[in-house]
């Protein structure tokens, strides 16, 4: 690509990409026509569009810019370990235009003030959309209802205690029946207490050679089973995070298939990791829920690729470098992963032939918006125009030194990936490009 980065015009055109849209990656090379932050045109072939700037796009994959559904920005309270600023930065050069953010910050976001300060970061920042969810309950507690409607009133796209499981089933029954009134999802963070204990990672083979305390895979199905039922009785849109059991898909497709308003999102190590990567103890695969085995790794990427799961979320949970350095069973649980989300997928289901590029970008831009209602992660004529260059064939080794992000505690440190996100444009203006081009 030539392009003077430092000087993007108002229009322009993208020409020589091949276009990821609708679930379909185009054999044939396309273009994009940009004017003043929209999509004013875009197709197969070469454009005829005399005197207008062209950036040639050198065969790359133009797809929607990504969407998580599951980001951890930290601020308030903890932005030592990521910001907004640091964190759509992050995002940017992940590919991502658009990221919901979840709300276990200090302070919690439960009233409107919050959520707006969320808002006005981010707009300040303006290198990817914010989309906040804010907490089913006053300060997480898990008792007491927040304000479903101001919070929504103020900006909040979905509401959830993620961190921290609902324990207590008649205050998840009202926030499913609040929220449908509203026209926004419920997510759970599918884990009963009761169950999981102190355990730090995956109950099986690896957890007792090791001598840690395990989580069983019944602490998270359990824990979807009876909210789906409470979305089937109330009506309410149960989205379901960072699915990582057999059991889990099943008991999610079996609700799809009677007719309850249920969604789920599953994270790229979920889909790549098993829990034997713990058995050097290394703090960088703990996260929650935990790294399961094999056959867990085979039943969400199959329910991936069925549609029982909709979408890929990252569940970015950045911390500094000397909590990831403690003891396993003392360090915090959390991985970052907005950089790595698209390249770990693209090695670990492409490249190995379980999913085509183009269903593969359809699972993280409008799939994932369709989770949440959120109106991005297409690219079509009358748009904005948040798109992603993608080189599928560039491979890298993930370097935590060489990241955007304000943290390091990557699972993929070390290792080789292949595909890499070239540039990223939010309403037609660069945000993010590989360095590597100048």
């Amino acid at each position: 690509m030539d392009w003077n980065w430092n000087r993007i015009p108002a229009e322009y055109l993208v020409t020589n990409v091949k276009l990821a849209r609708g679930g379909k990656l185009s054999k044939r090379k396309g273009f994009l026509h940009i004017q003043k932050g929209r999509v004013q045109a875009l197709g197969v072939g070469e454009p005829s569009r005399e005197g207008v700037p062209v950036l040639d796009g050198g065969g790359l994959v133009c797809a929607p810019g990504l969407v998580d559904v599951h980001v951890h920005f930290r601020e308030p309270g903890q932005e030592e370990k990521e910001t907004i600023a640091t964190g759509v930065r992050a995002a940017a050069a992940g590919g991502f235009t658009s990221v919901v953010t979840m709300p276990n910050t200090v302070p919690p976001i439960d009233s409107a003030p919050m959520v707006r300060y969320l808002l006005d970061r981010a707009d300040e920042a303006a290198l990817c959309r914010v989309f906040p969810t804010a907490a089913i309950s006053k300060g997480l507690g898990g008792e007491t209802l927040t304000e479903f409607g101001d919070l929504v009133r103020a900006g909040a796209v979905g509401f959830t205690d993620d961190g921290k499981p609902v324990m207590h089933g008649k205050l998840m029954q009202f926030a499913l029946q609040y929220a449908k009134q509203l026209g926004v999802p419920v997510t759970c963070h599918a884990e009963d207490c009761t169950l999981s204990g102190s355990g730090v990672m995956h109950a099986g083979y690896w957890s007792t050679k090791l001598g840690l305390s395990g989580i069983p895979r019944l602490a998270e199905d359990s824990m979807i089973f009876r909210d789906v039922e409470l979305a089937k009785a109330t009506g309410g849109h149960l989205h379901v995070a960072h699915v990582s059991t057999k059991g889990a898909v099943e008991i999610i497709r079996r609700g799809k298939e009677d007719g309850v308003n249920v969604t789920g999102e599953v994270t790229p190590h979920h889909l790549s990791l098993d829990h034997s990567s713990c058995r050097d103890f290394s703090p960088h695969f703990k996260m929650n829920p935990p790294l399961r085995e094999e056959e867990d790794i085979e039943a969400v990427t199959q329910g991936l690729i069925d549609g029982v799961l909709d979408c890929v979320a990252t569940d970015h949970a950045p911390h500094t470098g000397m909590e990831k350095e403690l003891m396993f069973d003392q360090a915090p649980f959390g991985v970052v992963g907005l950089e790595t989300a698209l390249a770990v997928c693209h090695t670990y289901l492409v490249l190995e032939g379980k999913m085509d590029l183009g269903v593969l970008v359809g699972r993280m831009t409008e799939q994932a918006a369709a989770c949440y209602g959120l109106p991005v992660g297409t690219l079509e004529e009358g748009a904005e125009a948040d798109f992603m260059l993608f080189d599928p064939d560039e491979r890298w080794v993930v370097d935590p030194a060489k990241l955007a992000g304000r943290s390091r505690n990557t699972p993929y440190a070390g290792k080789e990936l292949t595909g890499r996100v070239k540039a990223t444009f939010l309403k037609g203006r660069l945000t993010w490009h590989d360095a590597a081009e100048d």
